[in-house]
């Protein structure tokens, strides 16, 4: 007798969010030092297990994918996944800057440097608008600012700030807008929605 097959159910649990300022991008916190700082898990009602995918650090906003499965963590988190940054900087910055950001630079170490791969950057005419900026971003009664798009298929710890500050325009603010095909859109920071899988 034929049995029609049932409906398969993920295991897993995978969700798109929008990390405000000053939260870390982690759940758990085992760090004496960062025994006060606001983590992922006080956002939300997230299945165990939940870790996200990638890192913006505690003063990065924008978006961040969350998941329990950690082979999609990889493939999402490979070079082959655009990221891309909307990024405030100190000054003006000019089209010298951006085609050094885009041919690729060299970020200083302790003991070497390391040569950023090419990327795509170009400066935004239109100010974005995002809600709730942070109090410590100063206002430009301080001096002019400007925002670059820059987007990367890597991901190195700190990478946009330290690719504005080498071509010497500091980062204010960075907020990450796209992962792949998966845009931050209008999502409101804090906020989240579930998925059944990342289209990315």
């Amino acid at each position: 007798m034929f049995e029609p097959q049932m409906e398969l159910i993920s295991e897993y649990h995978h969700y798109v969010l929008h990390k405000p300022y000053g939260y870390l991008s982690q759940f758990m916190n085992n760090q004496n030092r960062r025994k006060n700082k606001r983590l992922l898990g006080d956002l939300g009602d997230f299945h165990e297990g939940t870790m996200s995918i990638g890192r913006l650090d505690e003063k990065s906003e924008g978006l961040l994918l969350l998941t329990t499965d950690g082979r999609e963590s990889e493939r999402i988190r490979s070079d082959s996944i655009e990221k891309e940054y909307y990024v405030e900087v100190d000054g003006i910055i000019t089209e010298e800057a951006i085609t050094k950001l885009k041919s690729g630079i060299s970020i200083p170490q302790k003991r070497s440097s390391y040569e950023t791969k090419p990327c795509k950057a170009r400066l935004l005419i239109e100010r974005p608008i995002f809600e709730n900026p942070p109090r410590q971003v100063r206002s430009e009664n301080h001096g002019p600012t400007s925002w670059a798009s820059i987007t990367l298929t890597e991901g190195k710890f700190r990478q946009v700030r330290k690719m504005t500050a080498v071509v010497g325009f500091p980062t204010l603010r960075l907020v990450r807008v796209r992962i792949g095909g998966i845009s931050l859109n209008h999502l409101k920071a804090g906020e989240y929605y579930k998925v059944d899988t990342f289209e990315v």
